[in-house]
């Protein structure tokens, strides 16, 4: 994968344009990380933002959608290619700002891309 398709779905996820995935429940390899808050695309770089609830002490998390492998629209769920523990060494998001932030959004994207490869067949 190269480093620029981090930021784009993966064409086997699923993923309907224009679909919404507010709410979603996001599925790290080995069990929930929380639910989508909202989808956003700066510099090209499309991203997750993902409510963590109490798993990460109440913060939320940044995913970039190529880590997405799959959409189940029905379930309302998004299988994600890593771990939980993954996610949660990912750089650390603090404020919405940094999805602004083009040199955190590429230190994020270069983690994301360093991540060994991985299928997640369903949501």
């Amino acid at each position: 994968m190269t480093i620029d398709a981090i930021w784009s779905y993966p064409p086997q996820a699923g993923r309907a344009e224009g679909q919404d995935l507010t709410g979603y429940t996001v599925v790290a390899t080995d069990g929930t990380v929380g639910h989508v808050d909202r989808e956003a695309d700066h510099f090209g770089m499309r991203h997750l933002v993902v409510d963590t609830g109490v798993w990460v002490f109440g913060k939320s998390v940044l995913v970039p959608v190529g880590a997405v492998a799959a959409i189940d629209a029905k379930e309302r769920r998004i299988a994600v290619t890593c771990s939980r523990g993954e996610i949660k060494e990912a750089p650390r998001f603090r404020t919405d700002s940094e999805t602004m932030d083009r040199d955190y959004l590429t230190r994020v994207g270069e983690y994301y891309h360093r991540l060994p490869p991985r299928t997640t067949t369903s949501a």
